[in-house]
């Protein structure tokens, strides 16, 4: 059934279907998994091709180029991106509670009260407690968003595009990158306050000062670790938290740490009671306190807030009838902050007052003063009104003013002729100056207090005195004239200088050095005889207190301030003035009181008749320098002493100017305004009986005849 005698194979199962050994091919690995022909038509595909023509060969290289820099960038940001990231998460576990934020002043602040109660100055860091974003005015919240940081909500600490606009405009005028604008964000701002959460330390910095302005350095470094800083408080806190301690911290100028602090600083009210005109001054004092503050510069403040109104308009914070009020009723101080007087007296009274209360207190403290603010401002007015029409135009010609109570008691004190300074130099109770014939009331004093009569005659002759290794001394009289026997009241009222000299002398530089010391003029006198024509120095404060002692009696007097003093919010005082002002007696009552009346012939009579005020007895003295280099005039009615000096700072030359002219003319202005509406009072003095006799202190060589010294003598030790 073979049929064709031919052998064949036998069929075998696998060669039934033609389809199974084409599967069968397949299945191979290597076959199935050969992918490279792919690959190569890829990279043979049009947009992969290689360049064609010069354009595509010149740009290839910067293709490459671009693609190396591209893979480093992405690297490298990541990498920076996790330490920025592992960084911010560190200092956020490292924040404290929002609340041990709030007020981190390493002193506190001083408040000074004048003698009725009313505040009129601060020092110090003044900090009116805390505020929160809800608790202040919305007007104050939305004009600090709009002036500082408009996209403070929509950041996470830092602004890319604020910095980069902020480096474009330093660019642009000149300034360094980081110098001038910074586009900090308000976070970037409180991590400023916080010195990026480094602490004061005293052993590292000298002063609060020194620390905050390291704090405020611009580098590189410190300010990637702002940044880093920024992003650690965004994730710790809220952002009403982080413009919480914002509101709190940040210093708006006078002294004022917060907005709580400035609102009553500036305008006497809570920061929750602000208007759109007073929280627009607020928040434009941000980027200069010092300069722009109301206090320093009310019209530059005013026009700064105007420029704060229109930014709240643009970012629909207010309306435009809104802003339009504002600007047409611009914020203004409250009265105790426009009352910029005692300026200096404030000064004195920290400088005086306990120093762990006072320039380095940590606490906050209440100091009740002695300054009353009518005679404060009656002593300015009067400096400026004789400065504007008395003293020729440039003149930079200074004086200053002190007014007390016969206990010591400062109520009044000018420093210089710029009013409203504060922390300037004092000419008042800093300025040791020489006292010229101002001394001579201590001379007399003296003479008095050992018996001698204000009638006791004096020879005013030319008199010469011998100096060891030098030529022979020869003072004249201001007049350049001898008037030969003079009494001793006359020879006061006039300020003769060879009378005085004469006096001292024979009472005793030690006695005269001795009354001078006791009554409050302080330093090392003058040893030889010249002591007697005032070239030891002294300051405003210490004559003008000398003479207080005069008034009460004959008894020393301290000058004070200070009332009493204690902690915010304590009713007990820690100290006040108790055991200051009137102190040991100097010298009699009677020779002070005789003092007192010859004293008043210096205004009646002699060199001080242009500080006469009709209906009032004063006593006074004038004070010219050699040289005329300081003119003074000091005098007291029943009530108050004043003292005025003028002078240059640099010890120059007064042109046409004594103690009895422009000085003199400054006391009365000052006093016919702290007397108006007052009733005058009688002066405590004492007129002597004028003797049938006396004896004439003659002084050829500084001697007497021998009969007269021996009479002379006998009077002092009698009393007679």
């Amino acid at each position: 059934m073979s049929g064709n005698g031919k052998k064949r194979p036998p069929l075998v199962a696998d060669k039934r279907y033609a389809a199974k050994p084409a599967t069968k091919k397949k299945k191979p690995a290597p076959k199935k998994a050969a992918a490279k022909p792919v690959a190569r038509k890829r990279k043979a595909s049009p947009k992969k091709a290689k360049p064609r023509g010069f354009i595509g060969w010149l740009l290839t290289p910067f293709r490459w180029l671009f693609r190396l820099i591209w893979a480093f960038t992405w690297r490298v940001g990541l990498v920076v991106s996790l330490i920025i990231g592992g960084f911010s998460f560190y200092f956020a576990s490292q924040m404290p509670a929002v609340a041990d934020l709030i007020d981190q002043r390493t002193r506190g602040s001083v408040t000074m009260t004048d003698l009725s109660g009313e505040v009129f100055a601060w020092r110090g860091d003044q900090f009116g407690g805390m505020v929160t974003t809800d608790t202040v005015s919305p007007h104050l919240h939305n004009a600090v968003v709009a002036t500082e940081d408009k996209r403070f909500y929509r950041h996470l600490g830092i602004s890319p595009r604020g910095i980069a606009s902020a480096v474009r405009i330093n660019l642009r005028e000149g300034r360094g990158p980081l110098s001038g604008n910074g586009g900090s964000t308000i976070t970037q701002q409180v991590a400023k306050l916080l010195c990026l959460g480094v602490p004061f330390d005293p052993n590292k910095w000298d002063s609060e000062r020194a620390y905050e302005a390291d704090c405020r350095r611009t580098t590189l470094w410190r300010k990637a670790r702002e940044a880093v800083f920024s992003v650690g408080m965004e994730i710790a806190y809220t952002k009403e938290e982080i413009l919480t301690i914002y509101l709190n911290r940040a210093y708006l100028g006078a002294g004022s740490r917060g907005f709580e602090a400035a609102a009553q600083r500036y305008f006497g009210i809570s920061a929750a009671e602000v208007n759109p005109a007073q929280a627009a001054m607020l928040a434009g004092l941000l980027t200069a306190p010092s300069a722009n503050a109301p206090t320093r510069n009310l019209q530059r403040a005013q026009d700064r807030a105007s420029i704060v109104i229109g930014l709240m308009e643009d970012q629909s914070y207010i309306s435009a009838a809104q802003a339009r009020d504002a600007r047409l009723s611009p914020a203004t101080l409250s009265e105790a902050a426009r009352a910029s007087s005692g300026g200096f007296f404030a000064d004195w009274v920290m400088a005086s007052g306990p120093e762990f209360f006072t320039r380095n207190t940590t606490e906050d403290v209440i100091i009740r003063t002695t300054l009353d603010q009518r005679i404060q401002t009656a002593a300015e007015d009067a400096l400026i009104q004789v400065f504007q029409n008395d003293v020729r135009e440039g003149s930079e010609a200074q004086a200053a003013i002190v007014v007390m109570s016969a206990d010591g008691a400062v109520r009044a004190m000018v420093g210089g002729r710029n009013i409203s300074a504060t922390g300037a130099f004092n000419r008042a109770t800093q300025a040791l100056r020489q006292t010229g014939s101002a001394f001579k009331p201590f001379i007399y004093a003296a003479a008095l207090d050992l018996g001698m009569s204000p009638y006791d005659m004096i020879d005013d002759s030319p008199t010469c005195w011998e100096r060891r290794g030098s030529p022979s001394w020869c003072p004249e009289n201001y007049d350049r004239e001898f008037i030969g026997p003079v009494t001793m009241v006359d020879a006061l009222a006039t300020s003769r200088n060879i009378p005085a000299i004469l006096v001292s002398e024979e009472v005793g530089r030690g006695l005269v050095s001795d009354v001078a010391n006791g009554f409050g003029v302080q330093g090392d006198l003058a040893a030889g005889p010249a002591l007697a024509l005032g070239v030891s120095e002294s300051t405003l404060l210490d004559m003008t207190g000398a003479f207080a002692g005069i008034l009460n009696g004959g008894s020393a007097v301290t000058p004070y301030g200070l009332t009493d003093l204690r902690l915010m919010g304590d009713d007990t005082a820690l100290m006040d003035a108790t055991g200051v002002g009137i102190g040991e007696r100097i010298i009699r009552e009677e020779a002070a009181r005789q003092l007192t009346w010859m004293m008043t012939k210096v205004v009646e009579e002699g060199t001080g008749r242009r500080a006469r005020i009709d209906g009032w007895p004063i006593a006074a003295k004038t004070g010219t320098t050699q040289g005329s280099r300081d003119a003074w005039f000091i005098g007291f009615t029943g009530d108050y002493v004043t003292g005025v000096w003028m002078g240059y700072d640099d010890n120059s030359r007064l042109t046409g100017v004594t103690g009895g002219g422009l000085p003199a003319s400054i006391w009365r202005e000052t006093m016919l305004r702290v007397l108006s509406g007052k009733q005058p009072t009688a002066l405590p003095m004492m007129i002597p009986q004028r003797p049938a006799t006396t004896g004439v202190l003659e002084s050829q060589g500084g001697q007497a005849p021998a009969q007269d010294i021996l009479n002379l003598l006998d009077s002092i030790l009698t009393g007679n």
